[in-house]
């Protein structure tokens, strides 16, 4: 694998990936590597990406769990309503 040094980062830069990796709840390198991934368009396994999750957007593994809890009620059948 290659490695790249990246020098004269700004502070406003620096914290906003700094942001970002905390609000991906993934590392530093691991979200610029992400992020340059996704501004090149390709995938984060070096294929292409079609950009669509950008479009999308995306759910963490937190964001998805909240969601099927409070959802959850939705699921169940009122068996008074079906008599």
């Amino acid at each position: 694998m290659k490695h790249l040094t990246i020098r004269g980062i700004s502070p406003d830069l620096a914290r906003a990936v700094e942001k970002e990796a905390r609000g991906r709840s993934t590392s530093l390198n691991q979200t610029v590597k992400d992020l340059l991934a996704q501004a090149l368009g390709l995938s984060g396994d070096g294929g292409y990406d079609n950009g669509l999750g950008r479009l999308a957007g995306g759910w963490t593994d937190e964001e998805l769990r909240r969601f099927d809890e409070t959802t959850a009620p939705f699921e169940r059948i009122d068996q008074e309503l079906w008599k």
